[in-house]
């Protein structure tokens, strides 16, 4: 779903084109409640500059600049689809609703049906309006074949039932079925139709590296491929003064430049190229920090504790995979991998076990299970019980194959707990061979289905999202979210359940049950859980108190509707900072800790 809340999409083949379900009408009902949001507290800092040219850097260049069709649901796309408003969204800290290009709204009785007031002053990047007319479109262009894209082309047609305008400015979208947080689904983001004119086979190429309109306050400005991206702000956004949305998005310029090696990246950091560092990798926060810039105080740490979904990180099986198919094989790998061991020799106990992929979703998260442990004598158990024996070599094997698997992964710095990983596996008899590839290169193969084992984490939504990637429609092809052609009747019918329930308690109680069964048929082994942001930066950049909300998952994201574009840059303290590097002088290092939000389990186990 691509919306204010839902970023990653699985794809399902749809060899169709679905007919537009947009209506006109000439009145909303007259007994719906409109609401807005004009209560809850903003969290920017009033003292916030604008001003500054803001530095990142990225691995690998993206594959596309389009949000939809092949090769598009890369890192990079959130950088564009958050410059993309939706209707509302949710307040980070109250979980309450906000408006974005909606000012107010509400719900049918029918239980279905959601009603919005568009504000008027809204505008594309290009300073035409948003009208009711960019949402109908929206319908005809996610459903249409020619975006390549079918699971847009599926969710727009069997979740989303029609758009309704009633006038320039009053739209509904409706629900193909009644249902709980209706918020989550409905508040839709509009489609430039003056600007894709019409859709035809040519899309994907034609639309590849153009750089569509946007309602945020970025447009990319600049780009050289393989290189960088620049962004600019728009000088006058329309949104720039309301509520929830002033004292944001304060940098003049985000230019995102292309370092494909991590280790390089913190070297151009260390030397005021980038603005900012992610130092969560305990290497860097305890060991690589101890320079110049950070003992000289050029260089602020901060350590923000945060209360969000926890991403699902961890070693991803593909069951096509011979030596997978047997679910006793799958136990054992998992008894196999010693994640604890890495936590306290690689990561200094700065994280945490993740016990399964779907941690941090409040009552839809099953509390009662707990990840697989290291465990030889079980991974021998589940091994002879499978038939397997050891061989001459240690490794276990059977009819010719040996149990040995290929990893795939993409970032240096993992390598380490790759390495420990693959020491302690070999105890207990199974070879992993690591390859390490490109991210671009890595996930391409992923979603290919060609690997054996992929190391990887995926992105988070405010509920758990099953059907993408366990559901049998999205096994055995390529291009999909299933990276472990998980294909089991009784999963499709309990994910098949949870997506047409309409019921909240229902919906919970299915969560857990197919947490369970996910459990049970052991596709993916959950390693780390990290509940916090760890960032170095520029001493001139600055951020609000507290430095973040509950949901920040990055404190300088520069664009994130949701919590990002909070930091600013200080021209003063920069002119003080840069002359005093020339004069070596230096200032008293800043380490901040924030636990504001830190989570409650975690605050538990400090006690």
């Amino acid at each position: 779903m691509q919306n204010g809340y839902y970023r990653s999409a699985a794809i399902l083949f749809i060899p169709f084109i679905i007919t537009v379900s947009a209506f006109s009408a000439a009145a909303p009902p007259a007994d719906i409640e409109w609401t807005t949001n004009d209560a809850d507290k903003a969290y920017s800092s009033p003292d916030a500059k604008t001003g500054g040219e803001f530095n990142i850097g990225i691995l690998s260049f993206p594959m596309t600049f389009r949000t939809v069709g092949p090769d598009s649901n890369g890192s990079f796309r959130s950088a564009i689809l958050d410059n993309q408003l939706s209707l509302i969204n949710i307040h980070p800290n109250t979980m309450n609703i906000i408006p974005e290009l909606a000012t107010h709204w509400a719900f049918g009785k029918d239980k279905k049906t959601m009603y919005f007031k568009l504000n008027k002053d809204a505008r594309w990047s290009d300073g035409e309006p948003v009208t009711a007319d960019d949402f109908l479109y929206t319908l005809e262009f996610m459903r249409s074949r020619h975006i390549v894209a079918p699971w847009y082309n599926d969710y727009y047609t069997n979740e989303i039932d029609k758009v309704v305008k009633y006038d320039d400015n009053t739209i509904a979208v409706v629900a193909k079925r009644p249902g709980p947080d209706l918020h989550l689904k409905l508040g839709v983001h509009p489609t430039p139709e003056h600007y894709y004119k019409e859709l035809n086979k040519d899309f994907v190429r034609t639309y590849n590296w153009k750089i569509a309109p946007n309602t945020g306050p970025y447009i990319i400005s600049d780009f050289k491929k393989g290189k960088y991206i620049a962004f600019e702000r728009k000088k006058n956004w329309w949104a720039r003064d309301l509520r929830f949305f002033k004292h944001r998005f304060n940098a003049d310029k985000v230019v995102y430049t292309v370092i494909r090696d991590y280790n390089l990246m913190w070297e151009h950091f260390k030397k005021g190229k980038l603005d900012m560092f992610p130092v969560t990798l305990p290497k860097y926060w305890h060991e690589k920090t101890k320079t110049d810039v950070f003992e000289k105080g050029y260089v602020n740490r901060i350590w923000f504790f945060n209360d969000t979904e926890q991403s699902a990180q961890g070693l991803w099986m593909n069951q096509d995979a011979p030596v997978f198919a047997d679910k006793n094989v799958r136990y054992a790998f998992a008894h196999a991998m010693n994640i604890e061991k890495v936590i306290r020799r690689v990561l200094r106990n700065d994280y945490f076990r993740l016990e399964h992929g779907f941690m941090g979703y409040g009552p839809y998260t099953n509390p009662d299970i707990r990840a697989r442990r290291f465990d030889i004598e079980k991974v021998d158990h589940y091994m002879k019980a499978a038939g397997w024996t050891r061989g001459p070599d240690g490794i276990w094997q059977k009819d010719r194959m040996r149990f040995s698997v290929r990893v795939v992964y993409s970032i240096d710095e993992h390598t380490p707990r790759l390495v420990v990983l693959k020491q302690e596996a070999r105890r207990a008899g199974v070879e992993l061979r690591l390859q390490k590839m490109d991210p671009s290169t890595t996930f391409k193969k992923i979603l290919e289905k060609k690997h054996d084992v992929a190391w990887m984490g995926w992105s988070t939504s405010l509920r758990p999202q099953y059907w993408e990637h366990f559901h049998s429609v999205n096994a055995h092809k390529p291009q999909t979210n299933n990276i472990t052609n998980t294909d089991d009747p009784e999963m499709d019918k309990l994910i098949e359940s949870y997506r047409g329930s309409f019921d909240a308690d229902e919906r919970i109680r299915l969560s857990k049950r197919i947490q369970e069964k996910i459990y049970d048929i052991c596709p993916f082994i959950p390693t780390f859980m990290v509940p916090y942001v760890r960032q170095a930066y520029w001493r001139w950049w600055r951020l609000p108190s507290p430095p973040g909300s509950r949901r920040t998952k990055d404190l300088f994201d520069p664009f994130n509707a949701a919590y990002g574009g909070l930091f600013w840059s200080d021209g003063e303290i920069m002119r003080e900072t840069k002359g005093a590097m020339k004069k070596g002088k230096g200032f008293s290092p800043v380490i901040d800790v924030d636990t504001t939000y830190k989570i409650k389990t975690l605050r538990a186990l400090d006690k």
